[in-house]
Parts: C-alpha cells; sequence; structure tokens
C-alpha cells in the first residue's frame, strides 16, 4: 500500500494501513501497550485502536455503546467516505436482527456441515498442488491459499467456480484496494451486488423442489415471523459469506505456510509428529490472526479516560491483543504445543465469528496437505513476500522453493 503520511507518534496519530503496521504490527503494538493502550488518530475521521485483550474483549461484549450497525467490515477513506456502503447482516448489525439473521445461517457452518466440506477440501488443496508440485517450486500465497477458501465459498453458494477470477478482484478492490481507491471499490461492489441479485434470481425461478441444495436456497426459502428475508438483506448476506469468507481465511492459510517456511525447525517438528497440528493451527491463528474488525461508538462516552464521542470508529485490534503478554506466556514467540490459547482470532462476544469452524478445517487441511504433498519447503527470497494490511492483514506472495536448506 502506498504511505500518504508518516506516523511519528502512535499514539495520537496511528495508522493501520503504515509499512511498519502491515509488515511488523507487534512493534507498535508492544510500544502503545507500554505507552497508550487504546490510541487514537484524526486521519480517516476520528478513530480508536484499543490493543490490550481486556479491553478490546469489554469493547465486543458492550453492544450498547459499542455498535456494529454498517460498519463491521467498512474501512474509512482519507475523506471520511465510507468504501464501503452496503450493510453485510448479521456482522454489521446488532440484536434484534443480528440475533435472527446469525441463527439463519448457523446450519451451514455447523459441525455436519464442515465435515461434509472437508474431503471437497482436501481434494481441493492436492488439485491445486498437482499444478506446480513438479516445477521444485510454487507462491505458497498465489498459487495455493487464496484459491482455496473462494473455491469453497462458491461451492457452499452454489455459484460457478469458473467465476474464481471475478470473485477474487471483486476482494481485493473492495477489501484490498478500497482505501486508495473508494471508486473502484464502490464499483466492484455494485458489480458484486448485481451478480448476487441474477443468482438469487435464476435460483427463484426454479419450482422449490428442484432448487439446488445450497445457502442460497436456504436463505430464498427461509422467513422471518412468516415474512420472507428482504432482497438486501440477502445481498448483504451474500457480499459477507463471499468477501469476508475469502479474504479471511486466504491471509490465514498464506500466513501459516509462510511461518513454516521461515522457521524451518517448526516446520520439521510438524512433519516429524503430526499429532501436533491442531496446536499448531491455533498457534497460528493466535499469531497471525488476519481480521480487525470495527465498532461505532453510540453516544459521547469515556472510557478508561479517552473521551469517545458518538460516531467515533474503534478498531478492534484482535491480532493486537492475542499478543498480549498479560494473557499469553512469551506472547511474541511461536509456542507449536501452546497448550493454554484462548485466543480471538474469530472475534469475541455476540459477532464471534459463525464460519469459525469451516475457517479453522480449511487452514487445517490445507497446512496437512501441503506437508503430506510437497516436500521441505523454505522462502525462496523472503524480501519477495509482500503483505497487505488494514482491517485483514496477510502475504499475498510466498514465493517458496522444495529442498531442506
Amino acid at each position: 500500500m502506498t504511505i500518504i503520511d508518516e506516523v511519528l507518534d502512535w499514539a495520537n496519530d496511528f495508522d493501520i494501513f503504515h509499512r511498519d503496521y502491515v509488515t511488523e504490527p507487534e512493534r507498535p503494538w508492544a510500544e502503545l501497550r507500554d505507552r497508550c493502550p487504546i490510541a487514537f488518530t484524526e486521519r480517516r475521521n476520528r478513530a480508536w485502536l484499543p490493543v490490550r485483550y481486556d479491553d478490546i474483549a469489554e469493547i465486543a461484549h458492550d453492544v450498547e455503546h459499542f455498535s456494529s450497525s454498517d460498519v463491521g467490515v467498512v474501512t474509512i477513506n482519507r475523506q471520511g467516505e465510507g468504501a464501503l456502503t452496503a450493510g453485510a447482516p448479521p456482522i454489521s448489525s446488532d440484536p434484534p436482527v443480528h440475533t435472527w439473521a446469525r441463527r439463519l445461517l448457523l446450519p451451514a457452518f455447523g459441525p455436519s456441515a464442515v465435515e461434509q466440506m472437508t474431503p471437497i477440501t482436501r481434494g481441493l488443496a492436492s488439485s491445486l498442488i498437482d499444478e506446480f508440485i513438479h516445477t521444485g517450486r510454487g507462491d505458497a500465497a498465489a498459487d495455493y491459499a487464496q484459491h482455496i477458501p473462494v473455491r469453497i465459498i462458491a461451492t457452499m453458494l452454489g455459484i460457478p467456480l469458473e467465476h474464481e477470477e471475478r470473485f477474487t478482484e471483486w476482494v481485493v478492490k473492495i477489501l484490498q484496494e478500497g482505501f486508495l481507491n473508494p471508486q473502484g471499490s464502490r464499483g466492484a461492489l455494485e458489480e458484486l451486488v448485481g451478480y448476487f441479485a441474477e443468482r438469487i434470481g435464476e435460483h427463484r425461478a426454479l419450482p422449490e423442489g428442484e432448487r439446488p441444495d445450497d445457502l442460497l436456497t436456504l436463505l430464498i426459502e427461509s422467513d422471518v415471523e412468516g415474512e420472507p428475508i428482504e432482497d438486501m438483506h440477502l445481498l448483504g448476506t451474500c457480499f459477507l459469506l463471499l468477501v469476508a469468507g475469502i479474504d479471511t481465511t486466504w491471509s490465514a492459510i498464506g500466513s501459516g505456510l509462510w511461518h513454516l517456511a521461515a522457521n524451518p525447525d517448526d516446520q520439521r517438528r510438524l512433519r516429524e509428529d503430526p499429532s501436533l497440528m491442531d496446536t499448531a493451527v491455533e498457534e497460528m491463528l493466535r499469531m497471525y490472526s488476519p481480521v480487525t474488525m470495527a465498532r461505532a461508538v453510540t453516544e459521547d462516552i469515556e472510557y478508561k479516560g479517552c473521551p469517545m464521542k458518538a460516531g467515533d470508529k474503534v478498531l478492534m485490534a484482535f491480532p493486537a491483543g492475542n499478543r498480549d503478554p498479560e494473557h499469553f506466556e512469551r506472547a511474541d514467540e511461536f509456542v507449536i504445543d501452546r497448550k493454554k490459547n484462548r485466543h480471538f482470532a474469530f472475534g469475541s462476544g455476540i459477532h464471534r465469528c459463525l464460519g469459525s469452524n469451516l475457517a479453522r478445517m480449511e487452514l487445517k487441511v490445507a497446512i496437512e496437505t501441503f506437508l503430506e504433498r510437497v516436500p521441505f519447503f523454505r522462502l525462496e527470497d523472503p524480501a519477495a513476500v509482500t503483505w497487505v494490511g488494514g482491517q485483514v492483514r496477510g502475504p499475498r506472495s510466498v514465493p517458496v522453493v522444495f529442498g531442506a536448506p
């Protein structure tokens, strides 16, 4: 990302798009934790950044003073104009709408549904590896990680897999480039919404008994107190499932593989003892949590000495909380067999990610399959690794070569 201004004081002028925050966010988190655990900025309207675990958890549970309405996936650009303008229920809604909106989706992301998707995910991961295994090198992010979540969520929604490039392009323009190019972001959003309107229309045109067993059908045939769900709610939910379900898991898988490529001892230990996979996955989620959500202050309030005003944004830096030494021993170290790991990579409170079971499965299967199919791998050039940041942080290029160092 292009840097507009340097940051001279992280406590009073933070910037989550600054290169230091994108590449090594743990440094400003540590500085802020010691100096000013709730930072402030007016770069893109008034915004606050808590970095301590307890503060983030408390704010996440206080839905009265910190609302999720229309801010859950919104990044504010330099003029204070929303880069994303569509609601994305249930994540961008408060009770009571949030309650029924979340309940509608729970069956599609429960344990049995995730179990059905597991062999599909494993087959997809293996087929992706087939495309580069013979070359002796590959890009763990661009050739592998980015394709898994987009194809899985497309399968669940019941939309054509051959449209993958369009989905990825929309996600990049909306989430990764929206800050610097709000016009392009809105254009991509309009295309995405138009696309889902067509798919919903196609599903509705089919008799009930002939509709495919997918998420779109589930949403179309659901009702709230006997009334069908409004089209804008349907479109917002489809937007959320595609956009949030792709970039976050893509980032988590890429970060996990980057770590193993950059830390051969951890990779070797995991290969030698696959029983460590579950704790390794949880540690990847803790260390490289990709998502920072947002809340809007509902009324003037002083929180921990911070004079927050109605309309201020609070950036819920869950990744920072997961590095809090008050809650995690050796917080900045990757401990592959960490036993106590109550991270909140998937958020906290009523908005905890309802797709966490699916995301965790995709991450585990992606790492397992890569280790099973690919020989020992290492970074081809650490300087060639690229990261994106903001509200979703992760590597976008991780070139690796096969063979022990």
